[in-house]
């Protein structure tokens, strides 16, 4: 590994600098202050979520991988609300001095994520301190003035949808960490990449901003499992929900892994890292919502009911309700 020597203002300029590149309001990172001015008739959206070593990633982790994930749960706060990525800054927290090496390949990362999402580095802060390395990003989106899809405006009677598949990440998680109930899976090498490869690398549907804005009535991010998630939902809309695990997204890995071992299902409902979108529509507008989507790439799929009251409960093909030690993943 070749040692990075230089100063903070060598660090930014060579390896930060060039992500900001083509945004003129960056000024190549060496003002103290970004000019952002969204387009006429239009409203900033902003969310600012981090990434920490032993908390959301493992040390040895691809720094590439780091790079994307930071940006990645960011931007998929940004989807949900219907907003289109614009920009962002990132602070960045070095217990020691990284590596030549670490740098360039976690700023290839950053950028493999700034094209495949379309924003763009406008500033941000480095500095070494005690404790884990530590990515915070605050990511700016854009969307026409009004139009910010809220997750407090779910109602009774509307249908929930999803996008993409459920649980990978979570098992992906487990596979990475060489969990014993992993092992018992005895998934072929192509799965276990899929699944690890999930967890690593976010795949927020970009491709479904303008649906979802126009579309939905209610959104959030999965990003602490679909029954939490769900949960605040329907607390900030004062409203129950009902689920059908019959009806849950899975990739055919996730669907091996659950047929081999139904405790696995806790991990579906309740593991987290998915950056899937939740959303709820009138039910009339279920079948257009979902062809549109496929129209765009993006699969969507409708999983519940939102009811007039009382708690989020999910069954199973039988009726049997499913009951968790934990509805998903909370930092307290």
């Amino acid at each position: 590994m070749t040692p990075f020597i230089g100063s903070e203002a060598d660090l930014i300029q060579g390896y930060l600098a060039p992500l900001a590149k083509g945004f003129p309001g960056a000024f190549g990172l060496r003002d103290d202050a970004a000019l952002l001015t969204p387009p006429p008739g239009h409203d900033l959206v902003v969310t600012m979520d981090a990434v920490a070593a032993m908390t959301h990633f493992f040390p040895d982790d691809a720094p590439a991988d780091i790079g994307w994930k930071a940006l990645a749960v960011n931007v998929s706060d940004l989807l949900a609300k219907g907003a289109t990525p614009h920009a962002y800054l990132m602070s960045l927290a070095f217990q020691e001095t990284p590596t030549h090496d670490w740098l360039a390949a976690f700023a290839a990362g950053l950028a493999q994520a700034q094209d495949a999402f379309g924003l763009a580095l406008v500033g941000g802060d480095t500095d070494r301190r005690p404790g884990p390395t530590a990515i915070t990003i605050t990511a700016i989106g854009t969307l026409p003035t009004g139009t910010m899809v809220r997750r407090a405006t779910a109602r009774p009677g509307h249908h929930i949808l999803v996008t993409g598949t459920l649980g990978d990440s979570a098992l992906g998680l487990k596979v990475r960490r060489g969990d014993a109930d992993a092992r018992d899976w005895q998934l072929v090498e192509a799965n276990r990449r899929y699944l690890v490869g999930r967890y690593l690398r976010p795949q927020p549907p970009i491709a479904a901003v303008e649906l979802i804005r126009q579309h939905a009535c209610c959104a959030m991010d999965i990003s602490d499992g679909l029954l939490k998630d769900l949960g605040r939902m329907c607390q900030v809309s004062g409203i129950g929900a009902h689920i059908d695990v019959a009806r849950l997204p899975l990739s055919r890995p996730a669907a091996q892994v659950l047929a081999a071992d139904p405790g696995a299902l806790s991990s579906i409902l309740a593991g987290g890292d998915d950056y899937e979108v939740l959303l709820t529509v009138p039910a009339e507008t279920v079948p257009a919502i979902i062809a549109d989507g496929a129209a765009l790439g993006v699969g969507l799929t409708a999983i519940g009911i939102c009811l007039p009251d009382g708690a989020v409960t999910c069954a199973r093909p039988d009726g049997a309700l499913v009951t968790l030690d934990t509805l998903g993943y909370d930092h307290f």
